[in-house]
């Protein structure tokens, strides 16, 4: 492992600093907690992609610290909780063992399967959501709570149209599910998202570990997260915490898939003279409809692989930072 020096301990300092900052700001706007706490993986990302574990462990104390200065000890804490998250990604993106370990050439090195990284990514942002439910004390009657607010607000601006209470009831059953399912989704593409910015932006200032990867072709869901995704659709039936937790999964995971699928879509009609325009009808029409996204949803279901990406080894000049897998 590289011996870390000031500048890397600055960088790593300084990403911390960040991370805390957008993780404060989550919690001042909890209308943006999702949005802002996936912006606080950012940092954290680059810094592991770009600098390796060391640098990303001083992040993430550096990240507690600011937290617990600024705020209390509890909310340190926290931060933590949220920065190991894309610090484990990270690591896991810096994953290397010679191909021949695998059956492959003896001049080549293979890097942990994307697959794999976005099963542990899926499985992090479904605890994250459920501990930040179980946090807020997410329940049936902090649901019934919100959704008779806004039937109030509803029939006070339309006193002569008052709301069905039938279908206010129909609503918060809705709902109770609906919220940790669609949590769950957002947070996994939000970091997905912010894995994609970091591993582009690394990769443009020539600091990469892992060499970039053609995502249409790499981006797949591992088989062992079908097991986990029928597992928490059977789960809801059962009611009560249960199913909250088996909500989240389900979002987070389903997701996942979702993202496989439309990877997939974009890998399978390359070289196609109308790729562009069904490419940009399909994002609109699964943006407005439901059962579009279905599809994708399925197709990711059905595309599940693991492509491992193949570099030449590193020469002898470049930092051994990597890990075998």
């Amino acid at each position: 492992m590289k011996k870390l020096n000031a500048k890397e301990l600055g960088i790593g300092a300084l990403a911390g600093l960040t991370a805390a900052l957008l993780v404060y700001g989550a919690t001042v706007q909890p209308l943006l907690f999702i949005l802002f706490g996936a912006l606080s993986a950012l940092p954290i990302l680059i810094v592991g992609l770009g600098w390796g574990n060391m640098a990303v462990i001083v992040a993430v104390l550096a990240a507690g610290i600011v937290g617990t200065i600024a705020q209390s000890a509890y909310f340190g804490l926290f931060v933590i909780l949220l920065a190991l998250i894309p610090a484990w990604l990270s690591h896991l993106a810096n994953l290397a063992r010679p191909a021949s370990e695998l059956g492959g050439p003896d001049n080549l090195m293979a890097w942990y399967p994307l697959s794999d990284i976005i099963l542990h990514l899926c499985g992090l942002a479904a605890m994250v959501i459920i501990v930040a439910g179980a946090v807020m004390g997410y329940s049936v009657d902090l649901v019934s709570q919100v959704v008779d607010l806004y039937a109030k607000v509803a029939n006070e601006q339309q006193p002569a149209m008052p709301l069905d209470p039938i279908a206010i009831q129909k609503t918060k059953a809705l709902m109770l599910y609906a919220i940790p399912v669609a949590w769950g989704m957002i947070w996994v593409m939000m970091l997905l998202a912010a894995y994609y910015v970091a591993s582009r932006i690394v990769a443009a200032s020539s600091r990469n570990l892992r060499p970039r990867e053609d995502i249409p072709s790499s981006l797949r869901m591992n088989r062992n997260a079908i097991f986990v995704f029928l597992a928490a659709i059977v789960a809801i039936f059962f009611g009560g915490v249960l199913a909250l937790i088996a909500a989240a999964v389900l979002g987070a995971f389903g997701a996942g898939f979702v993202v496989s699928g439309f990877a997939s879509l974009h890998y399978r009609t390359r070289g196609k003279d109308w790729r562009l325009p069904v490419l940009i009808i399909c994002y609109l029409v699964c943006f407005f409809v439901t059962l579009p996204l279905f599809i994708i949803l399925v197709l990711g279901l059905y595309d599940t692989r693991k492509a491992i990406s193949l570099t030449p080894h590193k020469s002898a000049d470049t930092p051994k930072q990597d890990t075998k897998i």
